[in-house]
C-alpha cells in the first residue's frame, strides 16, 4: 500500500458540480469570473442544485421559496437563548442549531427527492436566520424577521444590523457568497459526502460539514487574517512581521492554497471589493496592509493570496463580528454541500478507504498480573 499524505492527488469520486482545472474554478462548467461579475447568489444556488441556470420564472419562484423558508421555529430561537452566549463559539452554536432543525422537522427522515429538496431550501434559508439571531441575542437584542422580496444577502445584512444595507454592501456580501459556494472536494464537502453515503439524512450531512468547516485550517482562515492585520497595526510594520513569521516557520494566514499553483482565481474579486469598501469606510489601511503582505509574501515565498485573504477586510467593513466570518462562509458553502449531498444520493456507494497499518505486529498478550 502506497503512502499518500492527506489524500493529496487521490481521485475519490466523480462529480459534475465544480471543477478546478489549470487554476480555473468553474461551477457546472461556468467560470467563476463570469458568475462573480454577472450572477447572483440565488442563481448560483439554483445552478449547483439543478445543474443548469434558471429562467427568469424559475429564479423568481426559487427566490420566493428561499425567502419563505427563512423564519426559524420558535423552539430553535429558545434553544439559542439557552446557550452560554458570552462564551460559545458561533460555529458551535450553528452546528447545534442545524442539528436541532432536524429534530423539529417532521420530514427529517423522508428520503424522497422532493422531500430532500424541500429540506435543502429550508436549511439554505434558515442558516442565514440562525447566524443573525445568534449574533443579536448575544448582544442583548431581539432577532428580526426576514424581509420579503429581497435577496439572501440583503436579508443577512438587514437582520444582522437592523438597517437597510447600502447597494455596495449587498453587492459585496452577494459576491462573497458566490465565490465561496463550492470548491470541489474540500474537507467539509468530503465530510458531508462521507456522512450521507450511509443514507443518513441531509441534516446529519450538513451538521458534519459544519463541524469540519469549524477548524482554523479550513473555514477559520479569514478570521485569522483579520487577527493578523490587527496585530500588525500599520503598513510600516508589515515587513518585520512577515519576516519574523517566516523565520519561525509560521504560516501567513490567507496566503497560498493546497490546489492552486498560480493563484486563487476568486481572490481578485474580493481584493477589488476590499479596495472599494475600505475607502468608503475610511479604513484604507486594511487594504494597503493586505496588498503589501500579499506582495511581500509572493516575493519571499512565491505564495499568492487566496480567497480568504481579502474577504477578511471586506467582512470587517460590513460590520460583521470577526468570529462570525466562518459562519458567513457556511451560509455560502451550504449551497455546495447540499449539491454534493444530492449528487451522492443520486448515485450512492459507500466510501470505505483502507489505512496502511504502521503499529507493532505479532505482540503476545501478557496477563495483567505480570505487567
Amino acid at each position: 500500500m502506497s503512502k499518500v499524505e492527506g489524500l493529496a492527488g487521490v481521485i475519490a469520486t466523480q462529480s459534475s458540480i465544480s471543477s478546478i482545472i489549470d487554476d480555473q474554478l468553474t461551477y457546472v462548467g461556468y467560470r467563476i469570473d463570469d458568475l462573480a461579475e454577472h450572477s447572483t447568489f440565488e442563481e448560483v444556488i439554483y445552478l449547483l442544485w439543478n445543474m443548469k441556470l434558471p429562467t427568469r420564472a424559475e429564479l423568481d419562484t426559487f427566490k420566493k421559496e428561499l425567502t419563505g423558508s427563512m423564519e426559524l421555529p420558535e423552539e430553535i430561537i429558545e434553544h439559542l437563548r439557552l446557550f452560554d452566549l458570552e462564551h460559545v463559539h458561533p460555529m458551535a452554536a450553528l452546528r447545534s442549531a442545524i442539528s436541532l432543525l432536524g429534530v423539529y422537522d417532521r420530514e427529517a427522515e423522508a428520503t424522497e427527492p422532493e422531500a430532500t429538496r424541500r429540506k435543502a431550501i429550508r436549511i439554505q434559508g434558515q442558516i442565514v436566520t440562525i447566524i443573525t439571531t445568534f449574533a443579536r441575542l448575544r448582544k442583548g437584542l431581539e432577532p428580526l424577521k426576514p424581509l420579503q422580496n429581497v435577496s439572501l444577502a440583503e436579508n443577512f445584512l438587514y437582520m444582522l444590523n437592523e438597517r437597510k444595507p447600502e447597494p455596495i454592501e449587498i453587492e459585496a456580501i452577494d459576491k462573497a457568497l458566490i465565490l465561496h459556494a463550492d470548491h470541489e472536494l474540500n474537507a467539509s464537502t468530503f465530510t458531508a459526502r462521507v456522512c450521507v453515503v450511509t443514507l443518513s439524512d441531509i441534516y446529519s450531512g450538513i451538521t458534519a460539514a459544519i463541524s469540519a468547516l469549524k477548524g482554523p485550517l479550513h473555514g477559520g482562515a479569514n478570521e485569522a487574517v483579520m487577527k493578523m492585520l490587527k496585530e500588525i497595526g500599520d503598513v510600516d510594520n508589515v515587513k518585520d512581521y512577515v519576516d519574523k513569521k517566516l523565520a519561525n516557520k509560521e504560516v501567513i494566514m490567507g496566503m497560498g492554497h493546497r490546489v492552486y499553483k498560480k493563484g486563487d482565481p476568486r481572490a481578485k474579486h474580493l481584493k477589488a471589493m476590499s479596495r472599494k469598501l475600505t475607502k468608503l469606510r475610511g479604513q484604507e489601511k486594511w487594504y494597503d496592509m493586505s496588498v503589501l503582505i500579499e506582495e511581500y509574501v509572493k516575493e519571499k515565498k512565491n505564495l499568492p493570496a487566496n480567497v480568504d485573504f481579502y474577504s477578511a477586510s471586506v467582512y470587517d467593513c460590513l460590520g460583521i463580528d470577526h468570529d462570525l466570518f466562518t459562519p458567513v462562509f457556511a451560509v455560502s458553502r451550504v449551497s455546495g454541500w447540499v449539491a454534493h449531498i444530492l449528487e451522492q444520493y443520486s448515485n450512492n456507494r459507500l466510501i470505505r478507504p483502507r489505512a496502511e497499518y504502521t503499529g507493532p505486529r505479532t505482540q503476545s498478550y501478557v496477563p495483567i498480573e505480570e505487567r
